[in-house]
């Protein structure tokens, strides 16, 4: 059919997988906090919580921009396709680059949340 839309389904797949690897680290580093200690805070982790904490900071960036790079260059091919048949969809096209630029930044910011912990 139309080559556009294997570009799309490549892309909702990136996206998808990006967005798991993230929620996986954010879930996996949270588990080393999950104890309360006095007055509802939190207790200072000890060096193999905080070097597990370091991994998995380092796998939600690495993994989120790894998986928004490659949404970014369906999305981007399939958007210059359809920019160049139809040069008005070009204000569409930027939403959806931006969405898949957007995984990266949560991939980001999960990262800083648990180095946030250490």
């Amino acid at each position: 059919m139309y080559k556009g839309i294997q570009y799309q389904k490549r892309a909702i797949r990136a996206l998808t997988l990006a967005g798991i690897a993230v929620l996986a680290a954010s879930l996996w580093s949270s588990g080393a906090w999950a104890q309360t200690g006095e007055a509802g805070l939190a207790p200072a982790p000890d060096s193999q919580n905080a070097g597990w904490a370091y991994l998995a900071a380092a796998l939600s960036v690495g993994l989120g921009c790894v998986g928004a790079g490659i949404a970014v260059a369906y999305v981007g091919s399939a958007a210059v396709g359809a920019v160049a048949e139809k040069p008005q969809l070009a204000a569409r096209t930027l939403i959806f680059v931006g969405l898949a630029e957007g995984i990266a930044i949560y991939g980001l910011i999960i990262g800083i949340m648990v180095l946030g912990k250490v």
